[in-house]
């Protein structure tokens, strides 16, 4: 009688669950509108969270080296946004003036994609019907993914145009993060129930292990990648060679998939040139690839995720599926967390039912 006490107990709390969460989701139009402010307002503290996160070991060598904290986050600091600031007032005129001129010429670059379509379906006309429909579908859905991409992306812009204010507190809010680094992980600590301290430690520690060493070689590697591609475009005179070696460097952080999509927009572009010129951007970008493979990565990032490779393709397709480039870029690093958090879930849960494991 207990036990059927009990199921009927559980039934009811998912059944007023499903009506809370229906009558939560019927009123979105009254809390959407505060969650949107609530975005915008800690979304900057994110960001400055983020980069903190990134630039707060640095601090520590310094620190422990010998240099006074302050003066270690006050040199990382201008170094960091310094240099950043340095290349987006270089970068941005010459970023958006590429940009301009490729949207002036993108028709030359549609009529490029129509002749290789055309192209396509001339040789695989003779082919089954079947295999001719997919074909098509293909193709139909890979430009339904570039119109969706590009609309994307200037919506990306336009909304970080619109956040410029926004952008620009976050320096000072890294700075002070980084300067009250410790009494902020101390007021964390306090306000964690005390039951939770220590295994939240260990928890953190261990994503740290093998997140941070990833995101961090990742990011650098990315950085190398799209100035060594941007500088061999400019050395080879391939137009809009910003534009494209900033598109390798982001769509490098990817695995696997990303440089076939950073090389995509290269050979199009090479193509309108000549097949010489798309010859040495697919050459570069083979070069590139190889020394990312085998020296870069391996000697930044490491093995620091320590996951198979079908894994992490695995990851990337649900995340591609389920969020599109964003997901792609973000699957792995949840991938990351969700293996430490499986790890310490098996832990908690084999000390939870072994009484003597959890004496000692």
């Amino acid at each position: 009688m207990d036990i059927r006490l009990k199921w009927f107990y559980r039934l009811g709390f998912l059944l007023l669950l499903f009506i809370v969460l229906f009558v939560f989701l019927k009123l979105q139009q009254l809390w959407l509108p505060v969650l949107k402010i609530i975005f915008v307002v800690v979304l900057p503290f994110v960001i400055a969270a983020f980069i903190t996160y990134l630039l707060h070991p640095i601090v520590e060598k310094l620190n422990d080296s010998g240099l006074h904290k302050g003066v270690a986050v006050f040199g990382i600091y201008i170094l960091f946004f310094g240099g950043v600031g340095f290349a987006l007032y270089k970068g941005i005129p010459a970023f958006i003036n590429q940009l301009k001129d490729l949207s002036e010429n993108a028709p030359q670059f549609a009529n490029q994609y129509r002749g290789w379509i055309e192209f396509i379906q001339v040789k695989t006309a003779t082919w089954p019907d079947g295999l001719q429909t997919r074909i098509d579908d293909g193709i139909l859905a890979m430009e339904s993914t570039l119109d969706k991409l590009l609309s994307k992306s200037v919506n990306i812009l336009l909304k970080v145009l619109n956040y410029t204010v926004i952008i620009a507190i976050i320096p000072f809010i890294s700075f002070y993060m980084l300067k009250d680094y410790d009494l902020i992980r101390r007021t964390v600590w306090y306000l964690t129930p005390r039951k939770w301290r220590q295994e939240g430690i260990l928890f953190l520690r261990d994503v740290d292990k093998s997140l941070g060493s990833y995101i961090r070689g990742q990011l650098l590697v990315c950085v190398v990648i799209g100035s060594i591609s941007a500088l061999l475009f400019w050395i080879f005179d391939l137009k809009y060679s910003l534009l494209l070696g900033f598109i390798i460097g982001l769509t490098n952080v990817i695995p696997y998939f990303g440089p076939i999509f950073g090389a995509i927009p290269a050979i199009i572009v090479a193509s309108t040139i000549s097949i010489k010129m798309v010859i040495i951007s697919i050459c570069i970008v083979a070069v590139l690839q190889f020394l990312e493979g085998n020296i870069l990565s391996p000697l930044i990032v490491g093995k620091s995720l320590d996951m198979h490779p079908l894994v992490i393709m695995f990851a990337l397709l649900a995340g591609g599926e389920a969020g599109g480039i964003i997901g792609l870029i973000i699957a792995v690093p949840i991938l990351a967390v969700i293996k430490v958090s499986l790890v310490h879930a098996k832990s908690h849960f084999i000390k939870g039912s072994n009484p003597k494991f959890s004496r000692s």
